[in-house]
């Protein structure tokens, strides 16, 4: 019987605005949204908002779900990066989104994070 207490599932409404930090207890953002692929039914991306001030000059990044750790007590997402490793990663901004389907654009973020793509 499959232990259902190490399994999570949760909506995308109770994880967009989730704290994200590193491993030291830095703050990397907030979760703005959830990429899904549905052709297969899958969290692709998470969208992280980093830096600025009140929302203005931050800049957004797509970071694979797979590359994030849930913390569930803390109700937060881990992100073994420092902040220096995320400001260095390809992001965008809010009025220029990345075509999440192209998966050569795909294969280098994932590269970026050391995870392998999701497709694969």
């Amino acid at each position: 019987m499959p232990n259902l207490s190490s399994s999570h599932i949760l909506s995308a409404s109770t994880i967009s605005g989730d704290k994200v930090v590193n491993r030291q207890g830095d703050n990397l953002g907030d979760i703005k949204d959830l990429m899904i692929d549905v052709d297969s039914g899958r969290v692709a991306y998470a969208v992280l908002e980093f830096g600025g001030v009140f929302g203005m000059g931050s800049k957004l990044f797509a970071v694979p779900l797979s590359a994030m750790e849930l913390d569930t007590e803390n109700h937060r997402f881990i992100f073994d990066k420092d902040k220096e490793a995320l400001e260095a990663a390809p992001g965008f901004d809010k009025d220029h989104w990345p075509d999440f389907s192209d998966r050569e654009w795909g294969s280098s973020v994932h590269s970026h994070y050391g995870v392998r793509p999701y497709w694969e």
